[in-house]
């Protein structure tokens, strides 16, 4: 990823290494969500089995939980609304996915201003994002 030398620095979530580890062992994210409530990526999980499996609000409050952990840990890692959350760091996936599952789910359910805003957000999170999760 080119950095623009006039923007701000990438934003870089903090690991997590247990949660992460349980996650790829298999462990049912919602038992994972529900030992590491700040994990983005555990949120991300389950708004996506919940999209997939045709149950669109239930994926919009998931994406949203996820979401907002995920801003929560922006801020505290420096971010200050704006400015690149590159998609190759694997910490910041979960948010992202998160942001992309609640712009999908909300254009879904009609909430065409949010899905919009979810959409930018993302391509101007990281490009490679929004290539990634499908919402461009």
């Amino acid at each position: 990823m080119t950095h623009n030398l006039l923007g701000p620095e990438p934003t870089l979530l903090p690991e997590h290494t247990e949660a992460q580890a349980a996650l790829d062992s298999g462990t049912d994210p919602s038992s994972v969500a529900a030992e590491h409530p700040d994990y983005s990526e555990a949120w991300a999980t389950l708004a996506e089995r919940a999209l997939a499996d045709g149950e669109t609000v239930s994926a919009y409050a998931y994406a949203r939980t996820g979401y907002h952990r995920g801003l929560d840990q922006l801020r505290r890692a420096g971010w200050k609304g704006f400015g690149p959350v590159p998609w190759a760091h694997r910490p910041n996936q979960g948010f992202l996915r998160a942001l992309a599952v609640l712009g999908t789910a909300a254009g879904r359910i009609g909430e065409s201003e949010e899905y919009e805003r979810c959409k930018t957000f993302l391509a101007d999170s990281d490009p490679a994002a929004a290539e990634a999760t499908g919402l461009k």
